[in-house]
């Protein structure tokens, strides 16, 4: 539901209802992640997608049967089904997408999660998308205050623990449990999407590379932060896409936003200052804090090996040491800073993903990731 965030004043201003479509779970190489969303508006609108184009058309038929009737309807498309290469699902995977019509509480909802998140606090809203008639549809908000309750206190109860679990692991899924015992089972399926805060960017080095790679961690939708100790270089002006532009000594900024809570797996930190007195103090406070997913650093080979020998100086491990991504970016031969930016970003995807990185072409298998 969150990618329909940006189109909520439209939305709501039209006064009618929408039907909401989401995909609730995807195997093998589906092409889109649960969480994926479309909307068909009353005025034949499609907004969003929930399959990069392979059964939006199908999705679109069955919005507009789900705003006609009010009953939410629960689709399932792949390969092996006789209507697949009609209905454009030719990519090996299996979705299943979620239709059901919105209207201006549910518009209510959506704010209270995307208010939570800008607030930073993770949360998620959990939907009954399959079970018995009279339930599928109903919707708890987990991590926030709202009026929303299932009809089943005992479902809800076991929901809401199991959902928390997923809150705080960042992972949208669908949870089934058996109508009798509620219990692991199949008779009844709780989609879960979790809303978390923007992943952190963090861009040390206030140069013409920087500029590049602010760009390319928004479009990536980072919260991106550029930082450096030099006000002159260091101005808004000069990083339009950044959302913060602090001036700070690197070390001193970094710590105090591990300190404060503000660094976690999913933070990318990018030293591109290539200077031993900004390089070696963040990287001494960088490689010891556990949390950061992804350190690369700019330079030469000549100037990581001198890096190297001050870091060791300073007492760090080889353990350590090997958590730097060091010279900054994969091999793609350009030579721009817009070309490293997208080396840079290629790189942090690789880390992320723990894929090969090697072409499609000379690989076999799913091309996206496993997922259920």
């Amino acid at each position: 539901m969150r990618e329909i965030v940006s189109e909520l004043p439209r939305l709501r201003k039209s006064g009618t209802p929408v039907a909401v479509a989401t995909v609730v779970s995807a195997f093998r190489s589906a092409p889109r992640p649960p969480g994926a969303t479309m909307v068909i508006t009353a005025a034949g609108e499609a907004i969003g997608s929930v399959s990069g184009g392979c059964v939006e058309g199908a999705v679109y038929e069955t919005g507009k049967d789900v705003l006609a009737t009010g009953h939410p309807s629960l689709e399932e498309y792949g390969i092996a089904d006789d209507d697949a290469f009609a209905v454009g699902l030719t990519c090996g995977g299996t979705l299943e997408v979620f239709v059901e019509r919105c209207d201006e509480s549910d518009f209510k909802e959506i704010e209270l999660l995307e208010s939570a998140v800008e607030a930073g606090v993770s949360c998620g809203a959990a939907t009954i998308v399959r079970g018995p008639e009279s339930i599928v549809g109903q919707r708890i908000l987990i991590g926030v205050e709202s009026e929303s309750t299932f009809s089943d206190t005992e479902l809800e109860r076991v929901v809401r623990r199991d959902a928390l679990g997923l809150v705080s692991g960042g992972r949208s899924h669908t949870l089934s449990y058996s109508e009798e015992s509620y219990c692991s089972g199949a008779d009844i399926e709780v989609f879960v999407e979790v809303f978390v805060p923007q992943p952190r960017m963090i861009v040390f080095g206030s140069i013409d590379f920087a500029a590049a790679v602010a760009g390319i961690g928004r479009f990536m939708n980072y919260h991106v932060t550029v930082c450096d100790a030099r006000p002159v270089f260091t101005t808004t002006q000069r990083f339009p896409a950044a959302d913060d532009v602090v001036v700070d000594w690197p070390h001193r900024y970094l710590a105090a936003e591990a300190e404060a809570g503000r660094i976690d797996r999913r933070t990318a930190v990018c030293v591109l200052t290539h200077d031993a007195k900004f390089d070696v103090p963040v990287l001494e406070v960088a490689l010891r804090l556990p949390d950061i997913g992804y350190i690369g650093v700019m330079g030469s080979r000549r100037t990581h090996e001198d890096r190297l020998r001050r870091l060791r100086a300073a007492g760090l491990t080889d353990a350590e040491l090997s958590r730097m991504c060091s010279p900054i970016g994969l091999d793609l031969g350009g030579s721009t800073p817009e070309h490293s930016a997208i080396a840079i970003a290629a790189e942090i995807l690789l880390a992320k993903s723990g894929r090969t990185g090697v072409p499609l072409s000379r690989t076999s298998g799913p091309i996206h990731s496993l997922a259920s």
